[in-house]
């Protein structure tokens, strides 16, 4: 039984999900940080302040949501690995509307992984709830300065 957990489908699917998840990590570890040294040093409109870290958190989850992607396309290449399945021919921009679903933890159902692809889909879901959270932290954080800045005027 062990032995079969352990095939090579499964160990690619472990070891590029690990990969992916390192660089969704560092990837909005440095896009949060260099956005919120750039507000702080800020002299824009707080309108401007704020729109700049939407805009720039939402970047930074589109590039994660590529991310993974890239890396279920290049896993779909494996022949243990399994594949996404739902629809006749798979092509690059299902893998990207997959990997937002899973992300976003919508899930549509329409598309599905098989095999070992699994486990990247369930982390990525995971991974997205992290990510978001994160990002709603930061524009919360901002939010409440703005606001209280709004109300020392």
């Amino acid at each position: 039984m062990l032995d079969a957990a352990l095939d090579a489908g499964h160990l690619w699917a472990v070891a590029i999900t690990l990969i992916a998840v390192a660089a969704c990590i560092l990837l909005h570890y440095e896009v949060s940080l260099r956005l919120w040294q750039r507000l702080e040093r800020s002299h824009s409109t707080l309108r401007r302040r704020f729109l700049m870290l939407a805009f720039g958190l939402f970047a930074a989850h589109i590039a994660e949501i590529w991310l993974f992607a890239v890396a279920m396309a290049l896993l779909g290449e494996h022949p243990l690995a399994g594949e996404l399945s739902g629809i006749g021919a798979i092509n690059f921009l299902d893998y990207i509307y997959f990997s937002a679903a899973s992300f976003t933890t919508v899930g549509y159902g329409d598309l599905f992984p098989t095999g070992p692809l699994r486990f990247m889909a369930g982390t990525e879901a995971l991974m997205g709830l992290m990510l978001i959270t994160w990002s709603a932290s930061l524009t919360f954080l901002e939010m409440q300065r703005h606001w209280s800045s709004r109300h020392e005027n």
